[in-house]
């Protein structure tokens, strides 16, 4: 007989990236929440590769930051090698990226989730509770009950997971972890849209048996950016990495063998990640090169294991034998674990609301690979996105609503519920619109306060926003009630087209080799003002005049965000082809724009709904 053994706001399921950012942010806002996972020990473990941002991901990490989220905080205390990755290119484009210590970083997950709303437990779910049409709790395996208000799902690549090494398959959802079989079966007996990825790893070496005397060596940077805005500094010690590359010989072996690799030799029919492709997938698609970089990426400081990043595969572990030590500086290198590759279930991402609840089935909320995406910092900005909207729905309050315009996360959830996905979902800084406004630089000026509305905020986070912020006006406001000439400006060193054109200060300090000092010297009453307030409005008045065209533009992409009502009852509109119908009335699309994105909308079945919606207003 199954019994009750506690009741929650919000209950979580999963103790990966996604699940610990929606159980810090559900408890943050106010819930009473659990975290339930199936190992206690395993809670904040990095699973795949040991390094937090990058780009496109290194601005999602600073948006969860930015409104008090996990990750950014986590990663820098346990950062190893702090590297801005497209130093040389524009501030929008640049991604703030650290080698992380695994142990390090779970101890500080651990941590960080410390919280009087939230709890902790170890178990395993294998069944929804839905009650009147509402997921209301979770069933154990053990026969206990979880109650719930609303419940969250962050099952990473353990929803029917399948670990393939060469022709040998086994159920894992990780190496040496147990899948969730019962949960898996359940959500596919409810009638969900589902699907299958798949993913992967390199084997991993014993880092005291690579040569690393011949290899290239990576340095930390000397100026380390953090990925949080509340971090000074590093607090680890820096270590570097070493490149390395293949060569014919590898890629000779890798070919002779692909009928052995799971992927091409049939086992696996989920699709994998495009941009981030195993050797096998290299070798094949990239025919003409002879050579591919491979990182050699430390996972601790205490640890000799290492990640050679650019080989994962799912070929027998004596291939990867072979072709590991066909590689310069590998040639005695000892493989501690087997690459492998890794196939789950996951949800069509249409299926959500852009709160991530199920349309279908409410009280239920997805995160993470669940939906189709890959990665870390995916997997927590949707964490943190639905664990809000938990908290919120178990309240009786709105969904938080993020906007493509205004951040990565609003991209994010966008491109996911409008569009779906034919393989895991990877974050680019290509895929924003308004990238130029949307840079990592600028995350807590664009999200804090929201969050702070939100109960996401701490007081520590908003006292150092708000002297942040006070800096950066007073320091705007002096160099707006300011004007320079271009004479003035190339007397002082500053590059500057003699046009003759006067500036403020704000348009001054963004040319090229301009400091506050040469501003300060043609105008002795400027103030003075801390570097990091100098950097950041040097970086405002560089894109100062492409961010006032893309809030045009953002004007004009939000009409296209008519909702369409959920219950609409597209069969009753004249007009609409029968194929469209059966399809609106499948997807319910949550605005017209993501109804543009349904495969088959025409220009007039667009008008159609447009009038719909105006004679219902």
């Amino acid at each position: 007989m199954f019994h009750v053994k506690q009741s929650w706001d919000v209950l979580v399921v999963g103790g990966g990236h996604a699940g610990c950012e929606a159980a810090h942010a559900a408890a943050r806002a106010g819930a009473r929440t659990a975290l339930l996972t199936l190992r206690l020990d395993a809670v904040g473990a990095m699973s795949c590769n040991p390094a937090i941002g990058g780009l496109g991901k290194g601005h999602l990490v600073r948006e969860v930051d930015a409104m008090g989220g996990l990750m950014g905080l986590a990663a820098d205390a346990a950062g190893i090698q702090f590297r801005l990755l497209n130093r040389s290119k524009g501030p929008a484009v640049q991604g703030p990226r650290t080698q992380a210590d695994r142990r390090l970083y779970k101890a500080a997950v651990r941590r960080l989730l410390a919280h009087e709303r939230l709890a902790l437990i170890e178990g395993e779910a294998a069944d929804l509770i839905v009650q009147d049409g509402r997921v209301q709790g979770l069933r154990l395996a053990d026969g206990a009950e979880l109650r719930a208000r609303a419940v969250v799902l962050t099952t990473g690549t353990f929803l029917g997971g399948v670990i393939h090494v060469g022709d040998v398959s086994r159920p894992g959802g990780r190496v040496g972890e147990a899948p969730s079989v019962a949960l898996a079966h359940r959500l596919r007996d409810l009638g969900l849209p589902m699907g299958r990825l798949k993913t992967g790893t390199p084997p991993r070496l014993d880092g005291r048996t690579i040569q690393w005397d011949r290899l290239e060596a990576q340095a930390p940077d000397a100026d380390p950016v953090m990925l949080s805005f509340l971090s000074a500094g590093p607090t680890a010690r820096q270590v570097a990495c070493g490149i390395t590359h293949t060569n014919p010989r590898t890629h000779d072996i890798i070919r002779d063998n692909l009928a052995r690799s799971a992927m091409y030799g049939g086992h696996i029919q989920g699709a994998g990640p495009r941009y981030c492709p195993s050797i096998e997938d290299k070798v094949v698609r990239f025919a003409d090169k002879d050579s591919h970089q491979v990182f050699l990426e430390p996972e601790g400081l205490d640890d000799p294991t290492v990640y050679p990043n650019g080989i994962s595969t799912s070929l027998p572990a004596s291939v990867q034998q072979d072709y590991v030590r066909s590689i310069a500086g590998l040639e005695d290198a000892v493989i501690t674990q087997a690459g492998y590759a890794i196939e789950y279930d996951h949800v069509d991402p249409r299926a959500l609301s852009p709160s991530l609840e199920l349309k279908a089935l409410p009280g239920l909320f997805l995160a993470g690979q669940i939906n189709g995406t890959t990665g870390y910092e995916e997997a927590a900005a949707q964490g943190l996105a639905a664990g809000l909207n938990a908290a919120r729905a178990a309240q009786g309050e709105a969904p938080a609503t993020f906007d493509r315009a205004t951040s990565y996360l609003g991209v994010l959830l966008d491109d996911l519920v409008g569009r779906g996905v034919a393989e895991p979902y990877r974050m680019f800084t290509s895929r924003a619109e308004f990238r130029l406004s949307l840079r990592a630089d600028n995350a807590d000026q664009r999200l804090t306060p929201q969050a702070r509305a939100w109960g996401l905020v701490d007081e520590p986070r908003w006292a150092a926003f708000s002297v942040k912020v006070e800096r950066l006006d007073a320091a705007r406001d002096a160099l707006r009630s300011r004007r320079f000439t271009a004479r003035s400006l190339a007397a002082q060193g500053v590059r500057v087209a003699p046009d003759g054109e006067t500036r403020d200060g704000l348009a001054a300090l963004a040319l090229p080799d301009a400091t506050w000092e040469a501003l300060a010297a043609l105008d002795p009453t400027l103030p003075p003002a801390d570097d990091a307030t100098v950097a950041q409005l040097s970086r405002e008045g560089l894109y100062a005049a492409y961010e006032s065209r893309q809030a045009r533009e953002a004007a004009a992409l939000r009409e296209g965000d008519a909702t369409l009502p959920p219950d609409l009852d597209y069969a009753a509109i004249p007009g609409l082809s029968s194929e469209l119908k059966g399809k609106l009335a499948r997807l319910r699309p949550a605005t017209l724009r993501h109804a543009a994105l349904v495969d088959g909308m025409t220009p007039s079945a667009l008008l159609l709904l447009r009038a719909r919606l105006k004679r219902a207003a």
